[in-house]
């Protein structure tokens, strides 16, 4: 891994770049430097996830819902699918595989990650809730990082997907709702359109 001092570690940059045009324009260097700007001495970002394949995003659908469906067995398709987008979005809206979305948390100048009061990609099931961003914290220090990570990532454009903290866009259909642009910059990425 590359340095977490003040920035964003270089290699998984190099790397979430190098993977398709979303990931380009979330972590180019114009948006990394205005996100280490924003950032207290001593901290940085760690990339956890950009660009992910359709193939991938259908595995992780699939094995959610499997996992709704043994703890909710009378549920029927229309209230499965309701709560496994909750955390996993369906295809026709998913940015990851549009290269619109990273997962990422803090890290301070070691490369430990601070705590945001819960793993990245912990379930609703699995936290209690915890995982929405706006969800009830039991420590203080929890929040603050939470609304620092905000803070960087809001200045640097992107905005917050609510049921994962750590998930945050630019250019995808959700970030243009919450930013009222008449349209989503980005779509799906083929296979065939991923650099190498």
């Amino acid at each position: 891994m590359g340095s977490p001092e003040k920035g964003v570690e270089g290699t998984r940059i190099m790397r979430v770049g190098a993977t398709g045009h979303g990931g380009q324009v979330l972590l180019s260097a114009v948006t990394a430097e205005l996100a280490r700007d924003r950032l207290p001495e001593g901290l940085g970002l760690r990339v956890i996830e950009g660009y992910r394949t359709a193939a991938a995003q259908h595995a992780i659908i699939r094995s959610y819902a499997d996992k709704i469906r043994v703890s909710h067995p009378a549920v029927g398709a229309a209230e499965l699918e309701r709560l496994t987008s909750r955390f996993v979005a369906p295809m026709a809206v998913a940015p990851h595989v549009a290269g619109a979305a990273v997962d990422l948390t803090l890290v301070d100048s070691g490369g430990r990650e601070l705590d945001l009061g819960t793993s990245v990609d912990a379930t609703p099931e699995q936290s209690s809730g915890a995982c929405y961003f706006d969800a009830p914290l039991a420590g203080r220090h929890a929040r603050a990082n939470r609304e620092l990570l905000a803070q960087v990532l809001r200045g640097a454009g992107l905005v917050n997907y609510p049921t994962e903290w750590w998930h945050w866009s630019y250019g995808d259909r959700y970030w243009a709702l919450m930013t009222g642009a008449t349209a989503a910059v980005y779509g799906p990425v083929g296979q065939d359109q991923v650099a190498r």
